[in-house]
């Protein structure tokens, strides 16, 4: 078979400590029960204080590149999807690289939120098909948990920490068959963290407000959700010349239970064709679909021959899917 874009390795990183539903209800005013029912999420990964998104990137990183059977000086770019980077500049790319030791690469971020990872893997395939780089990492990375209000009970209980990366290069199987991007930048005020940038500057007024922390319209992103991720990934499929039903795994961003299923129900997909790991780890934005893509390959729920959707929605708002015949 001619070799063509395709996933060389996979690695995922998740931080040790777990928060579980049973820890925020001496937190927050909440219950177990509530959050299950509502979420799907029984318990989410919490990172150190002393540990930012570069440093849950490169452990994920590592294990991509050893994956790959290669090194760190093999990777010619380096694409971080993130929204949680260790600082405005430099970019967590960057700081990625030289804590690898990736020096032959470029490397730059990128921020579409939760679709990070799913618009990163499309760049990265047109950095390959085009033959100007070999090798390329993509990252998803985040921190979600520094931007959680813990006293907002709608949005604390659903965010997790952790980092999911993949090597793309030319390769016979595995490979990236379509895809489709969208945004409608007129639903950006759903999901956002107000302040911080150059719209708001942080100040004493801004954080006594709690505007760094991050703000959502939960009932419209959901109906948003449901719909876009649908219509992503059915065009990504019919793009790729298959039937939805064709698909052997929907891989799609592990923000909450209902919305997956509305999804699945909405594509007419069956429960088994589904990958989930939201009651594990909550909503990691960039890194659901990245950590969820390298778990499902690690548990053999991808055979040789597969065809894998992975599909994604975000603040933005961004939506996405990519299909890989494995």
């Amino acid at each position: 078979m001619m070799e063509q874009a395709g996933i060389l390795g996979l690695g995922c990183y998740l931080p040790p400590r777990k928060l579980t539903n049973k820890d925020l209800e001496k937190m927050v005013d909440t219950s177990d029960e509530w959050i299950v029912t509502r979420t799907g999420i029984r318990e989410r990964r919490v990172a150190p204080k002393e540990v930012a998104a570069s440093d849950l990137g490169v452990e994920a990183a590592r294990l991509a590149i050893k994956d790959a059977n290669l090194k760190p000086e093999d990777i010619d770019l380096i694409i971080t999807a993130t929204v949680t980077g260790d600082m405005a500049f430099p970019s967590t790319s960057c700081i990625i690289q030289d804590k690898i030791g990736a020096r032959n690469s470029a490397a730059f971020d990128i921020n579409a939120a939760c679709s990070g990872f799913v618009f990163a893997v499309t760049i990265a395939k047109q950095f390959v098909d085009s033959g100007l780089y070999k090798n390329v990492l993509v990252i998803g990375t985040e921190k979600m948990t520094s931007l959680v209000d813990w006293e907002d009970r709608s949005t604390c209980v659903l965010f997790g920490d952790g980092a999911g990366a993949c090597v793309i290069g030319k390769t016979k199987d595995r490979h990236i068959v379509s895809y489709f991007l969208g945004s409608d930048g007129a639903g950006g005020n759903l999901l956002k963290l107000p302040a911080g940038g150059s719209r708001i500057p942080a100040t004493e007024e801004t954080v006594k407000n709690k505007m760094h922390f991050l703000k959502m319209e939960g009932n419209e992103v959901f109906k948003l959700a449901v719909k876009v991720m649908a219509d992503a990934a059915n065009k990504a499929i019919t793009k790729a010349g298959f039937l939805c039903t064709e698909i052997d795994l929907l891989i799609p961003h592990q923000a909450n239970m209902r919305i997956l299923n509305a999804v699945a129900k909405k594509m007419g997909l069956p429960e088994e064709k589904i990958f989930f790991n939201i009651a594990k780890y909550g909503n990691m934005s960039s890194a659901s679909t990245a950590v969820a893509l390298a778990e499902a390959s690690k548990e053999g729920r991808i055979k040789k021959g597969d065809k894998v959707c992975l599909v994604a929605f975000g603040a933005g708002l961004t939506y996405g899917a990519v299909v890989i015949k494995w």
